[in-house]
C-alpha cells in the first residue's frame, strides 16, 4: 500500500454564489491523500501498475477549471468521487481551500475522506 500526497495544487475556478463570485474566477488550493494499493509495481519495478498520480491531477484540474461550484463543500466531494474511480484506490482525503474567503482569515478550507465501498 501507498500513500501518496499531491500538495497545494493552485487553480483557479468559478467559487461562490455572490455576483462578484459568479463573474470572476478565483484561487482554490487542493491537497490530495490518495492510499493505493500498487504492491505489484513495487514488488516487480512496474510502471503499468502503479497509481499514475500525474493522471488524476490532470483530471483534477480539468474538472476544477471547466466548472462552477457554490460551495466548496460540493467541489470537495467531486474531486473525492473522482480519486476513488480508480479501483486501486481505497481511501482519498482532499482538502480544498479558498484563500481570502473571509475579511480576517487566510483561508477557508474543507475537508473530506472516503473509503472505498466493498
Amino acid at each position: 500500500m501507498a500513500i501518496i500526497r499531491v500538495k497545494n495544487l493552485l487553480i483557479r475556478t468559478y467559487i461562490g454564489f455572490n455576483p462578484e463570485e459568479l463573474q470572476n474566477k478565483q484561487d482554490v488550493l487542493i491537497n490530495m491523500t490518495i492510499r493505493a494499493n500498487v504492491n505489484e509495481a513495487i514488488r516487480n519495478d512496474d510502471v503499468e501498475n502503479s497509481y499514475n498520480y500525474k493522471t488524476i491531477t490532470k483530471k483534477v484540474i480539468k474538472l476544477v477549471q471547466e466548472g462552477q461550484f457554490k460551495m466548496l463543500e460540493n467541489l470537495t466531494q467531486q474531486i473525492l468521487d473522482l480519486i476513488l474511480l480508480n479501483p486501486q484506490v481505497e481511501w482519498a482525503k482532499v482538502e480544498v481551500d479558498k484563500p481570502h474567503a473571509l475579511r480576517f482569515a487566510e483561508s477557508v478550507s474543507i475537508e473530506l475522506e472516503a473509503n472505498r465501498d466493498k
